[in-house]
């Protein structure tokens, strides 16, 4: 049956409701009575798990009655497992955790956390988000001993399978992942959230993402894939989230942490967080600057998150969250590959210059209703702007001339929406189902103007009309965007190991792009060709049905096998209609992406002692967007960027943790260690594409790989602990990629070309004493020169060399 012909089906199936439910409950406190908050509580037996509130209440919806195994863990404090027998439809139990005499040791409470994530997935029901028979993983930052101060996303993402990064050399202040043939840069092919709120630039005409949380704030990252589009936006590649810390049971904890490292490099990360009776906060303030390895090369940013919380009841609760991020870059442009091959630290770009200035607002309402019903209301919005100038030449090799003009862009952004979300349990014989309906809206007024700046050196971004009147308003744009979205899932489970999840999305879009642009042409002498002024009211107006199905069977306690199948669409952006560059055009008749994605596969854990997820995947892409190369009216090579055609993606994912310690050395509680893979082996291919250029001849792209797709993504390592000592040791392998639709070879101008294999080793390590812990590492401990990204535009054009070998260390003490 095809997926179109059963919507109705699945709109029958997401509107079904019933009552009745199973759960344990309870308090946990200490010997001498304390009611005591935030104990993880972690049902062993059915994988989900939950924390325990200011007067230290719990409760847990359970399945089905039988007998569970529930471990109860705090710091400082015994870990306690409990057997308990669940017969009516209530049942509670006080729970008496011992304390310690003495502090434990950083391997052991890992240890003991690692018994208490069992399984590194989200689980099926998450407050008001359904994630049953989906592909999903999830990076817990306290687990990692990494370079957590330049968000070094080669080994925060060391086990999430299959991504593609673009590395940069400016302290992580943005982040760039791809995977499966989507483009990574600025993450723009996933929906982008930070404590489930949007913050990329315009999820519809802009979907980028310029601010990147710091690590050092988040407690865990969580990432779903393409079947997220049903609960999360149409998006091919699916959701990312960064889940700020919460604040401390402490009335005022202060966190701080400062870093220095090679190339100037200068970090420090200070937080400061309580709980006082039913307020509660989590506050930081970030700083960074560095220069970077090559000349003409330099960054300054500041972060600020204030997180405000107030439980008005056990079941209602309001939470605002306000993110400042501002930066300053200066960016040595791009190299072409003999450049590279000559020295990748070279730089003939002395004036180009990026800026960031971002406020995100949050506004979240939590209830929960009784008869196990849950309702959030989300309000956010986004107040920012990028600025960018330089000299652009896709002439990567001609030195930028002082006195010449540079080309300015200038974007602002500011959007505003509303997210409703409403999740009900419920029965259905003896199993509990979920039902999940939502509503999103969404609208933005973005502007983005291109014209001259100025013939001088310095980050100067206004506009230089009167020194340059010819280059005078190149472009002008408003981007008023409207869309509302109303969605559903239901999990169905047949029987208490089987469940069917489907879902839909019903998605109107309206995108609009009003404004000019010029169309300079000059002939080789430079003289001009021909001045036009062009003006536009370009609007796209659609709707539009997504459907997805998930299959989850759990044969054995701790093992799943999940299946899923989804639509996905992306609409054209603002860089789809309109940037004025002379080095390359935009295909009038550009037009919206769709497709499908799909994944099978088993994942789960095995006796505490290794934990695995291997998958095989699909992702059907029709009126694919990409770029190639061919001559432009004036003769100069030009760089079009069109719907290519049909492309399909598909692999093979593997993923696993084997805890050797646990496995051969159980008797040795102060001892850690620890053996990771992750790999993918993807194939690609363009199935049915042609375009016809502008001299009417056809360009077929069929038999093609895929752009950013390398056969092998393989990162492997080993953690090794002892007592408050901790390492880890990670390598990286990535096969070669082509980086246009062409499969084009490298030319003179380093914008075209494959992005060749690499490897690359990391080393960190830390030691903790009392409040304080020092941190270290080695990146790129071989000294290997690479490059994983070939840039079109900003911060290129050109060859983009990843950093050589670097330092840091890290000092952190908490009071």
């Amino acid at each position: 049956m095809k997926l179109k012909d059963f919507k109705y089906f699945v709109l029958l199936l997401c509107t079904i409701s019933a009552h009745s439910q199973y759960t344990f409950s309870g308090t946990v406190s200490d010997s001498y009575g304390k009611k005591l908050s935030g104990v993880e509580i972690y049902n062993k037996t059915g994988g989900n798990m939950t924390t325990s509130d200011a007067n230290g209440a719990f409760d847990i919806t359970l399945k089905n009655p039988g007998e569970y195994v529930f471990v109860f863990f705090s710091e400082n404090y015994a870990m306690a497992e409990k057997k308990i027998a669940i017969s009516g439809k209530t049942n509670y139990e006080a729970i008496v955790l011992q304390s310690l005499s003495k502090e434990l040791s950083e391997v052991v409470i890992n240890r003991q956390r690692e018994q208490l994530s069992a399984v590194r997935k989200l689980k099926d029901v998450e407050e008001t988000a359904i994630y049953a028979g989906r592909k999903s993983e999830v990076v817990v930052l306290d687990k990692l001993t990494v370079n957590k101060a330049t968000n070094n996303a080669r080994q925060i993402y060391s086990q999430v399978v299959g991504l593609t990064i673009n590395e940069n050399s400016d302290g992580g202040l943005q982040l760039s992942v791809g995977g499966r043939g989507l483009n990574p840069n600025r993450t723009s092919n996933f929906n982008t959230r930070q404590n489930g709120y949007d913050i990329s630039a315009d999820v519809l005409g802009y979907p980028e993402s310029y601010y990147a949380t710091p690590t050092e704030a988040l407690e865990e990252i969580q990432i779903v894939r393409g079947a997220a589009s049903l609960q999360y936006g149409t998006q091919f590649g699916g959701m990312i989230n960064f889940k700020l810390k919460t604040p401390s049971k402490k009335e005022i904890e202060l966190v701080n942490r400062t870093t220095g490292g090679s190339y100037d490099l200068f970090t420090n990360f200070t937080s400061l967080s309580g709980t006082k009776g039913k307020f509660s906060y989590y506050t930081f303030y970030n700083y960074k600057q560095g220069k970077g390895f090559r000349p003409n090369s330099q960054f300054d940013a500041k972060t600020y998150f204030a997180n405000l919380n107030y439980q008005f009841t056990d079941r209602t609760s309001l939470h605002f969250d306000y993110t400042y991020f501002n930066y300053l870059a200066k960016q040595p442009g791009g190299l072409t590959d003999s450049m590279f091959e000559q020295d990748p630290t070279q730089s003939n770009r002395d004036r180009n210059w990026f800026a960031v200035d971002w406020n995100l607002f949050s506004l979240r309402l939590k209830h929960k209703f009784e008869h196990d019903a849950e309702f959030s209301l989300q309000l956010f919005g986004l107040d920012a702007s990028r600025k960018a100038l330089g000299y652009r030449s896709n002439r990567v090799n001609n030195s930028d001339k002082p006195g010449n003009e540079r080309d300015l862009i200038l974007g602002d952004f500011v959007n505003w929406g509303a997210e409703a979300r409403y999740l009900k349990k419920y029965k259905m014989g003896q199993n509990t189902n979920a039902l999940l309906l939502g509503g999103k809206y969404y609208q933005s007024e973005n502007t983005g103007i291109q014209g001259p700046g100025s013939s001088g050196s310095n980050a100067d971004f206004h506009l230089a009309t009167d020194e340059f009147p010819l280059y005078a308003n190149q472009s002008d744009y408003k981007f008023p965007n409207l869309n509302f979205a109303f969605f559903g899932e239901n999990i169905f489970r047949i029987s208490p190991s089987f469940s069917i999840t489907p879902g839909f999305r019903f998605e109107k879009i309206k995108t609009r792009a009003e404004g000019y642009f010029r169309k300079i042409s000059l002939d080789l002498a430079g003289g001009i060709n021909e001045d036009i002024t062009v003006y536009e009211n370009n609007v796209k107006d659609r709707q539009l049905l997504l459907l997805g199905v998930g299959v989850s069977y759990k044969p054995l306690n701790g093992i799943e096998i999940y299946g899923n199948v989804a639509q996905n669409y992306r609409s054209i952006t603002f860089n789809d209609i309109r940037t004025a560059n002379p080095s390359q055009e935009i295909a009038a008749d550009i037009t919206d992406e769709k497709g499908y994605t799909s994944d099978l596969g088993i994942r789960g854990k095995i006796k505490d002692k290794l934990s695995f997820d291997a998958s095989i995947f699909g992702l059907y892409y029709n009126d694919k967007i990409g770029e190639y190369n061919d001559k432009g009216a004036n003769a100069f090579l030009v760089r079009y960027r069109d719907n290519i055609g049909t492309a399909f993606t598909y692999g093979f994912e593997t993923m696993f943790d084997w805890n050797v310690a646990k496995t051969f050395l159980k008797e040795k509680e102060n001892l850690s260690w620890n053996l990771f893979s992750n790999l993918a082996i993807t194939g690609s291919q363009y199935l049915n594409a042609s375009v016809v250029n502008r001299n009417g001849n056809v360009i077929k792209f069929k038999g093609n790989e895929v752009e950013f797709v390398p056969l092998f993504n393989l990162k492997t390592g080993t953690g090794i602990g002892y007592k408050n000592f901790l390492s880890s040791l990670q390598l990286t392998y990535v096969s070669s990629q082509f980086t246009d639709a062409l499969n084009s070879p490298s030319d003179k101008g380093g914008v075209t070309g494959p992005i060749p294999a690499y490897y690359v080793m990391d080393f960190s390590a830390s030691y903790k004493w009392s409040k304080f812990k020092l941190e270290a590492g080695v990146n790129n401990l071989t000294n290997n020169w690479y490059f994983t990204r070939r840039a079109t535009g900003y911060p290129g054009p050109g060859i983009i060399p990843s950093e050589p070998r670097v330092f840091y260390t890290t000092l952190e003490f908490v009071f």
